[in-house]
């Protein structure tokens, strides 16, 4: 298959003014020119805008898409764990269209209002219960208030830098990086280090707590939610090989 530019931008709500500028900053490239200087796109271009318009989505800025896109060849395991993204995001999403259908009503049939049903898939506070009972709730209540302080441009700074990591990290457990590599380990010092920036977290500031890199590292196996941000077990089993290694050196 291969569509025009003027198709393509139809399709997805784009300008063909911005996918022109994504071809002259190197970011997507048209498969072909015609002698009439259109553009066209075939399927590899085509999935590779469909990366970028959903990396778009968590915030992040063109340098960031690059990176992402560069470290992570794959490109169905990235569509796979943005995949998995989308979905915790529908499932979210979902609940607060019950909790406004619930709200709406309420009102009109003069019922009472219960905030813990009007508040449903508001927040980001899901594994709340959880982060209190492995760390306590003050660790909680540090990094809750840090996340919400933050501006909207701070968050996706944030998550951008998330994206890159996980991204590098994947990149290298496809190439088959063994774990103690200078690459590895360069990838878990990064990956401590981006630990000991959240507040409320073990060793916040300075180095975090052996313990916690290590469970981090096991947790990132043993729960599924957490592995497929790696790509799933294997690449996961290839984070917590090199937090372990890390650990061992330098904590």
């Amino acid at each position: 298959m291969e569509a025009s530019i003027h198709h393509v931008a139809r399709l997805t709500g784009t300008t063909s003014r911005t996918l022109r500028h994504y071809g002259a900053v190197g970011l997507l490239a048209p498969s072909r020119v015609g002698d009439n200087g259109y553009r066209w796109y075939d399927d590899t271009s085509l999935v590779r805008l469909q990366r970028i318009l959903l990396l778009r989505e968590l915030g992040l800025g063109l340098p960031e898409i690059q990176r992402v896109l560069d470290n992570e060849q794959d490109e169905t395991t990235a569509l796979r764990r943005h995949l998995a993204w989308l979905r915790s995001e529908q499932e979210r999403l979902a609940r607060q269209i019950a909790s406004v259908e619930r709200t709406i009503a309420a009102r009109q049939d003069g019922g009472p209002l219960m905030a813990e049903d009007m508040f449903d898939g508001f927040d980001h506070t899901v594994y709340k219960e959880e982060v209190e009972q492995r760390w306590g709730t003050q660790a909680y209540a540090t990094s809750d208030a840090w996340w919400r302080g933050m501006s909207d441009a701070e968050r996706a700074a944030w998550k951008a830098r998330s994206a890159d990591l996980i991204a590098r990290w994947a990149s290298a457990a496809e190439a088959g990086t063994k774990p103690g590599s200078d690459e590895a380990q360069e990838l878990a010092a990064q990956q401590v280090a981006w630990l000991a920036s959240i507040p409320g977290t073990p060793g916040h500031g300075s180095a975090p707590v052996r313990e916690y890199v290590l469970g981090l590292a096991d947790m990132y196996v043993a729960d599924e939610r957490f592995a497929a941000n790696y790509g799933g077990v294997n690449g996961a089993q290839f984070v917590r090989d090199a937090l372990h290694e890390y650990a061992a050196r330098h904590l």
